[in-house]
């Protein structure tokens, strides 16, 4: 049974032996993919992004048009109210508020792209059809750039982290095994069909978080074998997280008072170390999965075959 103090001095080790290294690494990966959204102000983290209603209350995206006032004006009121609620809490219930918000940001981040649609449907919803038809255009390049690029590098940057575990100062070169011609298509795909599946549990709230954790494995499964194919890479997560959903969902949260922490920061800590950190120990835990369900693994590879 594996332990998170044992996880997290592990990965410790790790980043204290390739520290510089891995900050650019993790760097790259909020500024160019999804990933560490609440470290730095990238372009999935923009208010745009995240609230559905930005675009009608963009007083010089959308001018004299009566729906969108009315439509506003009931935006308005219902975010009176909530502060009214937020306005009875007091400080320290106001800052777990503020990390739930953060957490559950980060839990949709590579599904962010919708908001974008959304924002086209509000659009065309108050009559302004070209700032919609416009909207819908960069919907499409934002997700095309998920789908071939950004997802792709955050597997990449799982690799960084499983080989930065075996030797002293890794060299970032070892992330482009996985845009190799072969590797980056297949992982593409696994991972567009990851999140598209993702999309669909958390519809339903709680089967998305059970799902989220199932398929949390995936990148790591790519990031070691980027040739090996969708269903045995589903099957092998699944596996590895049998038993193991609730006591990883821990293991997240206990990284919590770091992201407290770099609020205060205005998340450089995250930049110098939490990120990192976090990316190490969760790499610690794929390998200790891994040796555990090696011989499982192996004897359902078998009988799948015959």
């Amino acid at each position: 049974m594996w332990k998170r103090k044992d996880l997290k001095n592990k990965a410790r080790e790790v980043v204290k032996k390739n520290y510089w290294t891995a900050i650019v690494v993790c760097f790259l990966l909020a500024l160019f993919t999804s990933e560490f959204g609440t470290s730095i102000i990238g372009i999935w983290q923009g208010e745009d992004t995240i609230d559905p209603n930005y675009v009608v209350k963009q007083e010089n995206i959308v001018e004299n048009n009566d729906m969108a006032e009315e439509k506003l004006d009931k935006i308005e009121e219902q975010e009176s109210k909530l502060e009214e609620k937020k306005s009875l809490l007091g400080e320290v219930e106001l800052r777990i508020l503020k990390l739930i918000e953060i957490n559950i940001n980060n839990l949709i981040k590579s599904e962010k792209y919708i908001f974008r649609v959304w924002d086209a449907i509000e659009l065309f919803g108050i009559r302004e059809t070209g700032l919609g038809v416009r909207v819908v255009l960069i919907a499409i390049i934002a997700l095309v750039y998920i789908i071939m690029i950004a997802e792709p590098l955050r597997v990449a940057g799982k690799r960084y982290f499983l080989k930065a575990r075996e030797e002293e100062n890794v060299k970032m070169g070892v992330m482009k095994e996985i845009f190799r011609k072969g590797n980056w298509k297949n992982v593409t795909i696994i991972m567009l069909v990851k999140n598209f599946y993702n999309i669909l549990w958390f519809l339903t709230i709680i089967g998305g978080v059970i799902k989220f954790y199932e398929y949390k494995m995936i990148p790591y499964i790519l990031a070691d074998n980027p040739e090996m194919n969708r269903k045995e890479a589903f099957r092998i997560s699944k596996e590895m997280m049998r038993h193991n959903k609730w006591r990883t969902f821990i293991l997240d949260l206990t990284f919590i008072l770091w992201n407290l922490l770099s609020l205060v920061t205005f998340g450089f800590l995250n930049i110098l170390y939490v990120n990192p950190y976090q990316s190490a120990t969760i790499a610690e835990l794929y390998v200790t999965l891994k040796d555990k369900n090696i011989e499982k693994i192996e004897d359902n590879k078998k009988v799948n075959k015959e």
